[in-house]
């Protein structure tokens, strides 16, 4: 069982090495300004004690400008970025936009816009304003507390941006929208009716601690995510699956007891798509969600390359993750820099209602690129990987092995084919010359984590 966590105890806590859910809960994210819904705003306190950052907010709030504080946390923000920095990699697609890499037969001009529009085609989710109140409170904005949900919300948006149109589609600037893309849209509409909407959000995670203007760190995220698409596929009468997608959320040990890297389980993921499917169909399309924490105060360095090849992975998803206080939707990297979509500006609401491909979208895209360094962001965050099929998924599994070949007894997460088995054994055994893994062991991929140290890693 996953406890709830109160506000008391998100307070309260100082991130112990010994305390996993405290650090997990407390680790929210928030983007603060001098914006009241409610009284219940005006009452909110955060223990300085549990945040190093809190006197530094306090100082941004009095002077009354959000986005002074939004650069004071992420960094400046940057319109261009460098093609002199190396190449781009943006969920799981390479644009070699280097200057060092040009030849005369390839146009360097053409493939930098090709990297914009790629950039510039995924899902922005923002703050907004003027919805109708959530649930029984008095709030019609979630600016200052609502980025970790507008993070998720981008994730699963692009999810199915993946499922339904593939990794190469691209927005249409002059002509109408597909039909499947403005459906997507209408999922993350700020209505009740809205699947995936702030409101079902809120609803879905009360045992994870969420509430109408509380912050939420990325473990609680996730969790929300999988149980509000298990309570959409249960009301839904018509058999029609709005997120078309199991979910498995990895994380780590069920005793929470025992340090180390989570461990994705291949029966686990295999239990969700049939359970998925109602036991027709032996796998699903799958979303994996994986939270983790890299350090206490700050992210360990050396899981800095590791976190920067998950996005070379074709089945990234890009991280939930940002800085103490500012979520974000990091999408790519180049070189040690992440590339992130902003949920921080504000907009008035924008409900997607029937299949009117005319409507204006331009404020679900961003039309800039930003970037931070990616050795500065939260150690709470949460990976995730969009895999189609069982194929896609065994490439997954493949490349995830590599990683932990690569990771120096620290990886991020690990591959294991059963939770009863504990034994490592020789990768040779299990996965054949092409990568693929042999059908016909009953062992498959077990790696575990022996050389963690347990002093940088909460079992999530």
């Amino acid at each position: 069982m996953v406890p709830a966590c109160s506000k008391a105890e998100s307070s309260d806590s100082k991130f112990p090495k010994a305390s996993l859910w405290s650090s997990l809960f407390a680790s929210g994210y928030s983007v603060c300004e001098t914006y009241s819904e409610s009284p219940a705003s005006e009452k909110k306190a955060v223990n300085s004690t549990n945040s190093r950052w809190v006197d530094a907010v306090r100082k941004v709030v009095t002077s009354g400008s959000m986005r002074s504080f939004q650069e004071c946390v992420l960094g400046p923000s940057k319109t261009e970025i460098s093609r002199s920095d190396g190449d781009v990699w943006l969920l799981g697609v390479c644009h070699k936009i280097s200057l060092h890499e040009s030849t005369g037969d390839v146009d360097t001009s053409n493939r930098f816009s090709a990297f914009e529009d790629d950039f510039f085609s995924k899902i922005l989710i923002t703050y907004r304003k003027g919805f109708n109140a959530i649930g029984d409170s008095n709030y019609t904005s979630d600016v200052n507390w609502g980025c970790m949900l507008r993070s998720g919300q981008m994730l699963v948006a692009q999810a199915l941006l993946f499922h339904k149109l593939g990794r190469s589609w691209r927005k249409s600037v002059d002509k109408p929208q597909d039909k499947e893309y403005i459906d997507i849209l209408q999922l993350f509409s700020d209505l009740e009716a809205s699947a995936f909407s702030i409101h079902n959000l809120l609803q879905a995670g009360k045992d994870y601690g969420l509430s109408v203007g509380s912050w939420v760190g990325p473990y609680a995220m996730c969790h929300t995510l999988e149980v509000l698409a298990r309570s959409q596929r249960e009301r839904n009468d018509l058999g029609e699956q709005l997120l078309p997608m199991a979910i498995y959320v990895v994380s780590g040990d069920e005793d929470g007891e025992r340090g180390g890297a989570p461990v994705i389980c291949i029966e686990d993921a295999s239990r969700r798509c049939f359970e998925f499917s109602q036991g027709l169909a032996a796998w699903t399309p799958l979303l994996l969600l994986v939270p983790l924490v890299l350090g206490l105060d700050k992210i360990n360095p050396r899981y800095v390359p590791l976190l920067q090849s998950t996005f070379k992975f074709p089945q990234s998803l890009g991280i939930l993750g940002g800085k103490p206080g500012a979520s974000t939707y990091i999408i790519g990297v180049q070189n040690e820099k992440a590339l992130y979509l902003d949920p921080h500006d504000v907009h008035p609401v924008v409900n997607i209602i029937g299949d009117n491909q005319e409507t204006n979208t331009s404020s679900y895209h961003s039309n800039v690129i930003k970037l931070m360094p990616l050795n500065s962001i939260d150690p709470s965050l949460a990976i995730g990987f969009y895999c189609r099929d069982k194929d896609d998924f065994d490439d997954f599994c493949s490349r995830a092995s590599k990683l932990v070949e690569e990771s120096d007894g620290a990886p991020l997460f690990t591959v294991a084919q059963s939770r009863s088995l504990s034994i490592k054994v020789n990768s040779n055994d299990t996965i054949g010359t092409n990568g693929r893994f042999q059908e016909d062991d009953g062992l498959g991929l077990n790696l575990i984590n022996e050389g963690t140290n347990e002093d940088d890693w909460q079992l999530l």
